[in-house]
């Protein structure tokens, strides 16, 4: 631990998970477990929608982007954990410490937005379906996907630019298993007031509220459209259309609120640990395993690529 009061910061010291000698294994085996399932699930859904033109379709071109996000921010995330036991050093540089947050921040800035161009999607395709295809176009999909990149990768900077400000740390030890903006802000002995005033401010009202709010008009509309559908079973199939991002959406900004806006006599280091390993650990796997499970169309594609790979290799 470097001297209180400390003006110039190296290299910080990742703590990880736990502490405790004996769960190290366990920790690692089941971190690995998890980023290649993370991995391969997400790779999966990303080569069924490439493969099957049944699914090239703006919900799953949106999809795709998503798995995309998910494997990028487990990477960013999780590697520190298997790097750690692998090596045995559990240094980050202070270069790497805040491209690490800046990754995972604009990756997590992205994934609000997507969902929010689902929600979009999902609003066309229950309360306007006869223009459908003709709003929903190639083109608006294609400049909706950039200006959600563009925007995560926009929204974070003045976050990064005021983190480089601060010169002064109480210790470099992060009590974390990656670099994260809150453990961060704690450690730091310089004022911080103006980063928390950008978080209640852009960080609440920017990239949570205003997409959380899209989202929540997209499925009123969504809700009411359903509602005026005169048989149970219409109703049912119309809403069974858009509940696997329904369910994405809810988990996500469940884990969000808890990590980062539940009040501070909650804050302890290991809720927030526990909830930023179900937001960049569980999630991603969840995402591939909800849109497969519960979407009759990936299944399908993902039965006609079994059979295709079968039938090729009975050929070959």
């Amino acid at each position: 631990m470097m001297e209180k009061n400390q003006s110039l910061v190296m290299f910080f010291i990742i703590k990880g998970i736990s502490d405790a000698p004996q769960l190290q294994m366990i920790i690692f085996l089941l971190v690995l477990l998890i980023y290649l399932l993370t991995i391969g699930g997400n790779m999966i859904i990303l080569f069924l929608v490439c493969l099957n033109s049944n699914l090239h379709t703006p919900m799953y071109f949106f999809l795709a982007n998503l798995s995309v996000l998910d494997m990028f921010s487990t990477t960013v995330t999780l590697h520190n954990i298997l790097i750690i036991f692998i090596t045995g050093n559990n240094r980050i540089s202070y270069e790497s410490c805040i491209c690490q947050m800046y990754f995972f921040g604009f990756l997590i800035c992205d994934e609000l937005l997507f969902l929010t161009a689902m929600s979009y999607d999902r609003y066309v395709a229950i309360c306007d379906p006869l223009r459908y295809h003709m709003v929903m176009n190639q083109r608006l999909c294609i400049i909706l996907a950039i200006c959600c990149w563009l925007l995560g990768m926009i929204e974070v900077i003045p976050y990064m630019i005021l983190l480089l400000d601060i010169t002064c740390y109480k210790s470099n030890v992060i009590n974390h298993f990656f670099c994260d903006l809150v453990p961060l802000t704690v450690l730091s002995c310089s004022d911080t007031s103006t980063l928390e005033i950008l978080s209640l401010t852009e960080g609440l009202l920017l990239i949570t509220f205003i997409p959380f709010v899209l989202k929540f008009i997209s499925y009123v509309f969504i809700i009411s459209t359903i509602l005026k559908i005169p048989s149970n079973t219409g109703r049912w199939k119309t809403f069974y259309t858009c509940s696997s991002h329904l369910t994405v959406v809810i988990l996500l900004y469940s884990t969000l609120f808890f990590q980062y806006l539940r009040p501070t006599s909650l804050d302890t280091s290991k809720s927030n640990k526990f909830f930023s390993l179900f937001n960049t650990a569980a999630i991603p796997i969840l995402n591939p395993l909800i849109y497969s499970l519960k979407n009759k169309d990936v299944k399908s594609a993902m039965i006609r690529t079994l059979r295709y790979i079968k039938s090729y290799r009975r050929s070959t």
